[in-house]
């Protein structure tokens, strides 16, 4: 399993994973996915649109939502392709180390269904959260959404170029 974020220590080193995940501005989004696309999850309950940042490359994906506050409820990140280098779809571990707010962290498979949702993940954690399989994609939501929403595991997540996209 590979934990986003580790990968970035071991790939660039202490004093530039210091440099790139510790900006003066704490809050800031330098340095993360800017690109926003609308991203649908239907469930029983209906449909479900959000405004996502698309993570899609190594350093993206390494930030993710670090040191983010106030998210609003209807955004999040998508971390798209997962893996970011491209290839089949594999088993994914995220933490939540330097990220002050709970998430919903929902595992995606190729054909666009959700595998597993971790909810209302613990901040700063370095506990990891496995996807449980291979996965294609993983959707970061402000924690406790999935289940206010009524969205769960086997429910169709869509977006512009996904697997699932019409």
């Amino acid at each position: 399993m590979i934990v986003r974020r580790m990968m970035l220590a071991l790939a660039l080193g202490g004093a530039m994973l210091a440099a790139a995940c510790e900006p003066s501005d704490p809050g800031s989004t330098a340095g993360v996915a800017q690109a926003k696309l609308p991203l649908t999850i239907t469930s029983a309950g209906g449909a479900h649109g959000f405004s996502v940042e698309l993570a899609k490359t190594a350093a993206q994906q390494e930030k993710g939502l670090m040191f983010r506050t106030g998210i609003p409820a209807d955004e999040g990140m998508l971390f798209a392709p997962y893996p970011p280098e491209g290839g089949p779809p594999r088993e994914a571990s995220f933490w939540m180390k330097n990220t002050p707010s709970s998430l919903d962290i929902i595992f995606i498979r190729a054909d666009g269904t959700i595998a597993r949702i971790a909810e209302n993940t613990v901040p700063f954690s370095e506990t990891p959260v496995a996807s449980g399989e291979p996965v294609a994609a993983v959707l970061e939501l402000n924690g406790g959404r999935a289940s206010a929403l009524g969205i769960a595991e086997g429910d169709r997540v869509r977006w512009p170029g996904g697997p699932a996209a019409e």
